[in-house]
């Protein structure tokens, strides 16, 4: 999800994904090989792989896996057959969707994904047609903190902006400082709820119909449950009332 409504959707989506933490492991292992074999087993020069294993972190990886998955990556090995696509479509009420991929046949992604769109009311769209809503940062999410500091803290460490909205404060960075200001933040004793490198839209596609809504969160579960899709963006944004229904 984007924007204000993501952190308003994790109470509706926490137990499904708590549910199916092994597959999402296996989703952030890939990355984590593919990102070390692109860049390099260092963190520190290698912004990607910092996101990712910071993400499996949070997410109570452990560091020994995450370090044989880096091993893998940087070995070479059968990972040099696995293609990133990311593709692009609308789900019903308009909303833009990005879908990131990792696979070995590009058919059978192709085609669920497709299936995935058809079967909940969208459609897949052709290269660049949602895309450019979207911009990569990093985001740190602070709930109920103090705004001053992280303000101060994050801005010195190189963040690009600090936004403030009903009790959350939010950090944005690029995708190359993400780790940095991560880092400063937690030294001064500030560690985010939720950080991430992201997909931001700059525009949301306001749904207020629960209808409509069900099919775009059976939409987005069923792509996220592909073993191919690493991740989904959307520029959804549900109305208090939908949000109401989908967490009842």
């Amino acid at each position: 999800m984007a924007g204000h409504s993501k952190w308003a959707n994790i109470k509706h989506r926490k137990a499904r994904q708590d549910a199916s933490k092994g597959k999402v492991f296996t989703k952030y292992l890939r990355e984590i090989v593919v990102a070390a074999q692109m860049g390099g087993a260092s963190e520190a020069e290698n912004p990607r792989l910092r996101a990712i294993v910071s993400k499996a972190l949070s997410a109570n990886m452990t560091r020994d896996v995450i370090n044989r998955a880096i091993q893998r990556g940087v070995g070479g090995g059968d990972t040099d057959k696995v293609q990133e696509n990311t593709y692009e479509g609308y789900g019903m009420g308009g909303v833009a969707v990005l879908v990131e991929t990792m696979t070995d046949n590009l058919k059978r992604t192709v085609s669920d994904v497709r299936h995935a769109f058809t079967k909940c009311g969208g459609n897949l769209g052709t290269s660049g047609s949602v895309d450019y809503l979207f911009t990569k940062r990093g985001e740190l999410s602070f709930h109920d903190a103090d705004e001053d500091k992280i303000m101060e803290v994050a801005l010195n460490a190189g963040a690009e902006d600090v936004i403030s909205q009903d009790g959350t404060v939010v950090v944005i960075t690029t995708p190359y400082t993400f780790g940095a200001v991560q880092d400063a933040l937690e030294v001064a004793g500030l560690k985010a709820d939720h950080a991430e490198v992201t997909m931001h839209a700059a525009t949301q596609a306001d749904i207020n119909d629960i209808e409509q809504a069900q099919k775009i969160i059976k939409m987005i579960d069923m792509l996220e449950d592909l073993d191919d899709v690493q991740n989904v963006y959307t520029n959804v944004s549900f109305s208090e009332a939908v949000m109401d229904e989908l967490n009842k």
